[in-house]
């Protein structure tokens, strides 16, 4: 195999540009800066992640990017001499052609450290190399290429939301609770296209907290590198991944031409409202099954498209609620006490709670019916299907039992868009039911598509269960498993 003896230029003694790196051993000199250097792990399913060794972004003189690597049994030799922003030579090098699923270079080799490598740092600065260089990318791009696993780019954009907070609300993100530190969910807003949900994780996340925190204005350009485009629940969605870092406002050339821009354009800036901008995400049962085990326990809402299969008969389909805030009531020896806040003279008013079995293309789970979605199935409210029972069957609503309304079972069948809530308890429950809190419309099922991607490590069991509110019980064996009776939309 040829080796890389010189440039092709003819000067012998010029450091070999990145561009004329060819694949195999190489004894010339390539000089860069180190743009960022970051440990490489595998991860592992069910089991800690193995550390592989230190990945590095190097640029050279005519501002080409390349990938490095340097594998753990180098990695004390060298990792004590690397820092970010310095130049270095390298002489006497492996370039390799293995297929990398994710590029973020423009070289597409990666140049490694060998046995016979010679890394020097280069004292002076040089000017003529690059301290940055980004490859930011339009919203019609990224949408070309999601879900492609191939080059990751660069975005930049204005912030709208923050963790759901508009930026006028000034939220502190950093916590005590280090979960919290995995993952910021933010609205970007970009030149050309609609507002975009960028997800940043672990070391990402981290780094954009204590960056916001500490900036004494509000930021409000975010740049984010090497970011994933890939489809959440059929929306556009930007991951970053392990190699990706976050700038803001006036830290590198691109965020600031950004600021310039919105002086020119105010209109950009213009504040939004969280309920216009913060639209729940339509996630299959099993995505919202992988959201519940990889975050932390927090409320979020989702839309998700299910088929009615069978409702839960043999059980009380209402409770007794407080009138204002629909919580359940507990009975003392003469009066109705609310356990939130303490009334003991609390107004009763009947509301829904149904458990049915749904399913979709890939899981079967039991959504708890609440409040106005079972006014939304059966026209009426609780209240009056109960007092309307009793008047025909000559007595008191509260003494008689009152069967489950017949407009619950000719639901079955019925496909619909649900609302969904995913609260604290659905976090600590082994097993899966949710509870919905609105009919979006009526709908039909998708296409199958194939799974979804979820981090390594994320395993998704779905089953029946009841949930803790309204003193329900758990589904039993015979009721999940039971045949599916009506598939019809």
């Amino acid at each position: 195999m040829a080796k890389n003896t010189a440039n092709l230029s003819g000067e012998a003694s010029s450091p070999l540009l990145f561009r004329h790196v060819s694949p195999g051993p190489g004894d010339s000199t390539l000089q860069f800066r180190l743009l960022h250097f970051r440990e490489a792990r595998k991860n592992v399913k069910g089991g800690p992640d193995i550390l592989l060794g230190i990945e590095m972004l190097m640029i050279d003189s005519e501002g080409t990017v390349a990938q490095g690597f340097i594998g753990l049994n180098r990695r004390n030799q060298y990792e004590k001499e690397l820092k970010r922003g310095m130049i270095y030579t390298l002489t006497n090098y492996y370039a390799s052609n293995t297929k990398v699923m994710y590029h973020v270079a423009d070289q597409m080799l990666v140049i490694c450290i060998s046995h016979a490598s010679e890394l020097r740092k280069v004292e002076e600065d040089i000017e003529a190399i690059l301290t940055e260089r980004f490859r930011i990318h339009s919203f019609a791009d990224f949408e070309a290429n999601c879900d492609l696993r191939g080059d990751l780019h660069d975005v930049v954009g204005h912030l709208k939301l923050v963790d759901g907070h508009p930026l006028h609300q000034r939220p502190v993100l950093c916590t005590k609770d280090d979960s919290a530190s995995r993952k910021v969910m933010m609205h970007l807003q970009l030149k050309d296209g609609p507002v975009i949900n960028v997800y940043l994780w672990d070391e990402a996340a981290e780094n954009f907290r204590v960056k916001f925190d500490a900036c004494a204005d509000t930021p409000t350009v975010l740049l984010v590198t090497t970011v994933n485009p890939k489809r959440l629940g059929g929306k556009l969605c930007l991951s970053s991944m392990s190699s990706s870092r976050v700038f803001l406002d006036e830290e590198v050339d691109p965020t600031k031409e950004y600021l310039t821009w919105l002086t020119l354009n105010p209109g950009a800036t213009s504040s939004v409202n969280p309920v216009e901008v913060v639209k729940a995400e339509t996630l299959t049962i099993s995505e919202i099954a992988a959201f519940i085990k990889r975050e932390p326990a927090k409320v979020a809402y989702f839309d998700c498209i299910a088929t009615i299969d069978d409702v839960k008969h043999g059980t009380e389909w209402y409770y007794i609620a407080c009138k204002d805030c629909q919580t359940k009531l507990n009975r003392g020896p003469t009066t109705l006490l609310c356990p939130k806040y303490g009334n003991e003279n609390a107004t009763a008013v009947a509301n829904y709670r149904v458990e049915m079995s749904v399913y979709d293309n890939e899981e079967q789970c039991t959504f708890i019916i609440l409040g106005d979605v079972g006014k939304e199935l059966t026209g009426r409210k609780a209240t009056e299907l109960i007092d309307t029972y009793a008047e025909e069957n000559g007595g008191d609503g509260a003494e008689l039992e009152v069967p489950l309304p017949q407009r619950f079972i000719d639901a079955i069948g019925q496909t619909k868009k649900f609302r969904i809530k995913v609260s604290p308890y659905n976090f600590t429950s082994t097993r899966l039911s949710l509870t919905a809190t609105k009919i979006v419309s009526s709908a039909v099922l998708p296409p199958k598509n194939p799974p979804l991607n979820t981090p390594a490590g994320t395993e998704v069991e779905i089953s029946d269960v009841a949930t803790s509110s309204g003193g329900g019980t758990s589904a039993t064996d015979d009721e999940k498993n039971a045949k599916r009776t009506k598939r019809s939309g």
